[in-house]
């Protein structure tokens, strides 16, 4: 048996919440679970990566509805996968890109830090 605590859930309804977060927020993380209880290692990654360079970000739990969040940021990333990060709009990637971009001092600029 599957949990799906969200099975009703719209598309339609989900790539509106896709698209007011990236739009709305400078740094969003799409991840499962949240920034104080992350539910796998790549959204743990994804949350310690950006926790390095911006203070305030926002985060969007997937996990209730992960068929159709994946489905709408393919749309936007081309990627299916989860955790995926947006900086100013932009996709940045999941937490693999993160930390390469890390690694070569990168990162802060990519999140629109100073």
């Amino acid at each position: 048996m599957t949990f799906n605590p969200e099975p009703d859930v719209d598309a339609d309804e989900i790539r509106g919440r896709v698209d007011e977060a990236i739009a709305s927020n400078d740094v969003v993380l799409f991840m499962k679970g949240n920034r104080l209880m992350p539910q796998c290692g790549y959204s743990q990654r994804a949350v310690e990566l950006i926790s390095k360079h911006v203070e305030e970000f926002e985060t969007l739990d997937v996990l209730p509805a992960l068929p159709q969040y994946r489905e709408a940021l393919e749309s936007h990333s081309g990627w299916e996968t989860i955790p995926q990060t947006y900086a100013n709009g932009e996709f940045i990637g999941g937490s693999d890109v993160l930390a390469e971009l890390d690694e070569r001092g990168e990162l802060a600029a990519e999140l629109g830090v100073e």
